[in-house]
């Protein structure tokens, strides 16, 4: 039987769940996101890795050695946020930024081998937050999603072309 407390948390659920239905897609987006990337977070901590973090991790999974620059485009985190999280993943043993030899512009980020190490431990944490978000949904449903969300992507990112090609 639920406690009082769990009775009043699933009535806030309830009313949360209604106020959404008349919602734009764009806001819909926004509250997926916020709860996985929370659900990711909790999850993460365990291993003492940020949100933030497992982003760059993830483009340096695929291959390391970008530039700092590259690595911020990659991930769609602005340089500045890159450089700190950076710092804070160097100081945590994860990367290791250097000059490339005859290039002392560009610093690039490498793994090192306790940042590889993660990989194996937390991808399982991003499965484990999927897995979750798409219990009970059908298959047609999530095609559906998909092929809604990339169109979502391709008029957004055509929008932000046209709207830097203006100068605006």
């Amino acid at each position: 039987m639920p406690t009082p407390e769990q009775k009043t948390k699933g009535a806030a659920i309830d009313d949360w769940r209604s106020a959404l239905n008349d919602e734009r897609l764009t806001h819909l987006i926004k509250t997926a996101f916020r709860c996985t990337s929370g659900s990711l977070s909790r999850r993460l901590k365990q291993y003492d890795v940020l949100y933030g973090h497992w982003t760059l991790l993830r483009v340096l999974w695929r291959g390391d050695g970008l530039t700092q620059r590259q690595l911020s485009e990659q991930a769609g985190v602005t340089e500045p946020s890159t450089i700190t999280a950076l710092k804070a993943m160097e100081a945590q043993g994860y990367v290791t930024r250097r000059k490339v030899p005859g290039n002392n512009k560009n610093i690039r980020v490498f793994l090192t081998p306790k940042g590889a190490a993660l990989r194996s431990a937390i991808v399982g944490c991003a499965e484990e937050v999927h897995e979750l978000a798409i219990q009970g949904v059908a298959k047609e449903d999530l095609a559906a999603t998909r092929r809604t969300l990339l169109a979502v992507i391709d008029n957004l990112a055509r929008d932000a072309a046209l709207q830097e090609g203006d100068g605006a």
